[in-house]
């Protein structure tokens, strides 16, 4: 589990390669990896997790269009933590 966590971690700050602005939004896959644990296993979110789901929602569009944040953004066990924060992802 924690070299999971370790590789996704290494993944989302190796793809960060720039950053773009979405309404006001500053769009930094790694700001979701609070979210990892709960992403990765069937732990619950943490507040900080679903506060920064919330404040990336406007960029979740974008990085289900990249291929390699599209794993890790896309997975059931994300859709999941994202409704149980009370963010459903958006129709893209």
């Amino acid at each position: 589990m924690k070299a999971s966590y370790i590789a996704v971690c290494t993944l989302l700050v190796l793809l960060l390669a720039k950053t773009e602005v979405t309404m006001a939004v500053t769009c930094n896959p790694t700001q979701l990896s609070p979210c990892v644990g709960a992403i990765t296993s069937s732990n619950p979110p943490s507040s900080l997790c679903c506060s920064k789901i919330k404040e990336q929602k406007p960029c979740l569009c974008q990085y289900l269009k990249n291929p390699n944040l599209k794993k890790f953004v896309d997975s059931p066990n994300a859709r999941k933590v994202a409704n149980t924060c009370g963010t459903p992802f958006p129709k893209c």
